[in-house]
């Protein structure tokens, strides 16, 4: 079986939607860029019929990004079929993404329509799309909460139609790993064995804290596509985050012997760029890119870190192209890392003035969340300078006179 997985960006769409995320053409430009350089192999630029700005960012970002496919979304309309297609025209790996809900709450509240009349739009609109480019990828919105038969028929029609890739999305993250990957197999065994060049794609988002392990549940049950976004940004809660994805089957290719593009040095810089670009950091204890991935506070740890970093990290910060400066001082930190980080500085410490900083270190560390070298330069030098106790003067007898 494939064992290579194709990494499908959406930060540029679906992690823009997020709430105070969105980008200017130039920001999209510059970040797409650097997803080419990441490795990725599609970039959803955008949703162009929604803007005049989002069809203007697809269509530089086609036009800039060679290497990548580029994809648009698009709902099974005409009107939006032809302007993504148009906006794609530059491209040099073009591919349409067609989105329909299949789901019967969808169905019922949001398109108004019967189970017939959207597979009749489903077919429509993949014909359309195959029509006017090379490569065309269906997701049935809300794949998870859709009745299994009716999700497989209309996927079926919309492969019959011409669409190459299937995706099927846990819009609302809903699913439950084993549940998802259920799906997955569902769907190969029932439409992979009669379509043997389809791509299965999974597209997760964060509602319970589940996409990546969903995403990667996927992987192992024959998804060989994964949507997914930097630093995991999206709508509501997010989507799975493409760095974990990747780092997961690097750390644990006993497990998952699986293979991606991504150069993985690129993946802290990349999340920076992006953080920059939005104006929102990660949280600190965000794995793989947060600052305190590879951060040690405890005594105990850092004492096993400084040892061998093995003892206490399952990756480098190298390989992700991280800073390395793992030795976060504080008061759960021990006389280890405390000695460390004074000979780092250029000062090391024979054991009695190591124990004796070390109970002032405790002291500051008890006031202050975090302490600088310039506070530990400070230690040493009060230590160094502290006056030294006069010498005492001998006593003048006091005599009176007679």
């Amino acid at each position: 079986m494939n064992t290579r997985i194709a990494i499908f960006d959406t930060t540029l769409r679906d992690g823009e939607q997020a709430p105070g995320c969105s980008m200017t053409v130039e920001e999209k430009v510059r970040l797409a860029a650097q997803l080419e350089e990441l490795g990725v192999d599609v970039i959803e630029a955008g949703f162009p019929i929604a803007s005049e700005g989002d069809c203007a960012a697809v269509r530089a970002v086609a036009e800039r990004c060679q290497r990548a496919t580029v994809a648009a979304l698009c709902r099974t309309t005409e009107q939006d079929i032809v302007c993504a297609a148009e906006a794609l025209s530059r491209a040099a790996r073009p591919r349409l993404h067609i989105f329909l809900a299949t789901s019967d709450i969808h169905l019922e509240y949001k398109l108004r329509k019967s189970r017939a009349e959207v597979v009749n739009m489903a077919q429509r609109g993949v014909r359309l799309a195959r029509a006017l480019v090379e490569e065309v990828e269906f997701s049935a919105e809300d794949a998870t909460r859709s009745e299994v038969d009716f999700l497989c028929e209309v996927l079926e029609a919309a492969i019959a139609e011409g669409a190459s890739i299937i995706n099927i999305p846990d819009t609302v993250g809903y699913a439950l790993p084993t549940e998802y990957g259920r799906l997955i197999r569902t769907v190969r065994e029932r439409l992979g064995r009669r379509h043997p060049h389809i791509t299965i794609s999974a597209h997760c988002h964060n509602d319970l804290g589940l996409a990546v392990a969903n995403s990667l549940a996927a992987i192992e049950a024959g998804a060989r596509q994964v949507e997914c976004t930097v630093n995991g940004i999206g709508e509501r809660a997010g989507n799975a985050a493409l760095e974990e994805i990747v780092m997961a089957c690097v750390v644990r290719a006993d497990r998952l012997p699986f293979e991606t593009g991504i150069r993985t040095p690129l993946l802290y810089p990349t999340s920076q760029m992006l953080s920059e670009i939005i104006g929102f950091s990660v949280q600190p204890n965000k794995a793989i890119v947060g600052r305190n991935a590879f951060a040690h506070e405890a005594g105990i740890h850092q004492h096993g870190v400084l040892s061998n970093p093995l003892c206490y990290e399952i990756m480098t910060p190298e390989s992700v192209g991280a800073p390395v400066d793992r030795i976060v001082l504080g008061k759960h930190s021990g006389r280890h890392a405390l000695a460390q980080r004074y000979a780092e500085l250029g000062h090391p410490l024979a054991p009695a003035e190591l124990e004796a900083i070390y109970k002032k270190f405790i002291r500051l560390a008890d006031r202050k969340k975090k302490i600088y070298d310039q506070d530990l330069l400070a230690l040493l030098h009060a230590r160094t300078s502290a006056p030294r106790n006069e010498p005492t003067r001998p006593t003048v007898p006091h005599w009176s006179g007679a």
